[in-house]
């Protein structure tokens, strides 16, 4: 049988690294590294002189010197249907989708359209060193057949699903309560753990859901309780009045996800920026997931994520990209707006944090750190190859760099696509595969 044997230096992380703390514990990193794949998996990681003498092994020794691997990249809150509203000029967030996404979102119903801009975004997740993401489709079942369609063929390991919204948007953006539901239904019949694929439950957001369509969406998850729920939350002063005038017996804006049982420990609520105390203590106790969107959040000018004050609640976090109100498919480029966003409000968010909230802390926000965001024994061979050198500026940064953590702090300040030097999805080659 023959084996792939990746040849660098590698790191993974096997717990979150405390503030400052660049020891070992919570990670490994071998200098001289390899990591051995089989099948798909990763079989061990070691020294090179550890796997390479192996008895009886015939194996393909591809050599990454003197480049880091890494478990690939997690993004955790994506729209794949707003590539083509990136960088669209509007004002806050109700007006951008207004002017902006629901125009975009229309052409999803036109033959052919979904499927050229599916295969089109998961170019740029692999250009980009993006291996697993969780997307929001749109409306259309076509959507998120295009969507799964591709990424099964790429063996990608991906969450999406169709977006629920029965008011509030142009009329050929809105199912009903019932057909969302029967859709959607459907979707997780023929799609979830087809391969690599998951299901996500994905109503749009309180604004464009009626109560009933929200209790519908609270009966898919009594019915399948191993899916995904992913949501928008607390993004916009605007959006939350709203949300207070269609739902005036609500406490407050999460009360409403709570009241139709939608909060969980697989709940991903995107954004999360303005936040009553109490909200904090119901996304806390329900174990949910809060994902900061830094890019996003900047550009629609939607507020400050305080991650401080969600940890010291034990508010479960994430990081995610956020394409289209997004800027930058790289989870790099994000990286280092969540630092500036985090740095501005008086907190830290060392290098050693970073990438693990990109690999293994996403994973677990997920709950699929058993297969992805690491490189334990029989974990997906995901990896991304990052080359800190990729451009002439990182390399002349380079010549004083002389840390793990200083080469890291480059690669999120200074890094992009560039920076990607290759990407494995299930141990198969597949950035250069793209050229």
């Amino acid at each position: 049988m023959t084996e792939t044997l990746l040849r660098g230096r590698v790191l993974s992380f096997h717990d979150e690294p405390l503030e400052g703390d660049a020891s070992s514990e919570a990670f490994t990193y071998i200098e001289e590294g390899a990591l051995l794949i089989r099948d798909g998996k990763i079989v061990a990681m070691d020294s090179y002189e550890a796997l390479r003498l192996g008895e009886g092994r015939n194996v393909e020794v591809i050599d990454h010197r003197p480049h880091l691997i890494m478990p690939g990249f997690i993004d955790c809150h994506i729209h794949y249907p707003q590539m083509q509203v990136v960088g669209s000029y509007a004002g806050a967030l109700l007006e951008w989708l207004d002017k902006y996404t629901f125009v975009e979102e229309q052409k999803f119903s036109n033959q052919g359209h979904p499927e050229r801009i599916a295969s089109a975004f998961f170019d740029e997740l692999i250009r980009h060193g993006t291996t697993t993401a969780a997307a929001y489709c749109s409306v259309h079942k076509a959507s998120v057949d295009a969507f799964f369609t591709e990424s099964h063929k790429r063996n990608m390991r991906m969450i999406a699903g169709k977006v629920m919204m029965d008011r509030n948007a142009p009329p050929n953006l809105l199912d009903t309560p019932q057909s969302g539901y029967e859709d959607s239904k459907a979707l997780v019949q023929k799609w979830h753990g087809k391969g690599r694929q998951l299901y996500a439950i994905t109503p749009r957001f309180a604004p464009t859901s009626t109560p009933e369509q929200l209790e519908m969406s609270g009966t898919l998850v009594h019915e399948f309780p191993q899916l995904h729920v992913q949501t928008h939350l607390g993004e916009n002063p605007a959006e939350i009045a709203f949300v207070a005038e269609l739902f005036p017996w609500s406490r407050d804006y999460t009360h409403v996800y709570e009241h139709y049982g939608l909060l969980g420990s697989k709940t991903l609520l995107g954004h999360c920026i303005h936040l009553t105390d109490a909200e904090i203590g119901s996304i806390a106790d329900s174990k949910s997931v809060a994902v900061f969107c830094p890019t996003s959040n900047l550009f629609i000018g939607s507020g400050l994520f305080d991650l401080g004050r969600l940890t010291k609640s034990n508010v479960r976090n994430a990081i995610a990209t956020d394409i289209g109100g997004g800027t930058s498919y790289s989870m790099l480029r994000t990286l280092d707006e969540g630092y500036k966003i985090l740095n501005i409000q008086g907190q830290r968010y060392h290098p050693l944090r970073s990438f693990y909230q990109v690999t293994l802390g996403n994973a677990r926000a997920l709950s699929l750190d058993n297969v992805i965001g690491s490189f334990k024994q029989g974990a997906e061979a995901d990896c991304v190859v990052l080359n800190a050198g990729a451009t002439a500026a990182m390399r002349v940064r380079m010549e004083t760099v002389e840390t793990l953590v200083e080469e890291l702090m480059l690669l999120q300040t200074m890094g992009d696509d560039r920076s990607i030097a290759e990407v494995y999805v299930a141990g198969k080659a597949s950035k250069t595969a793209l050229d």
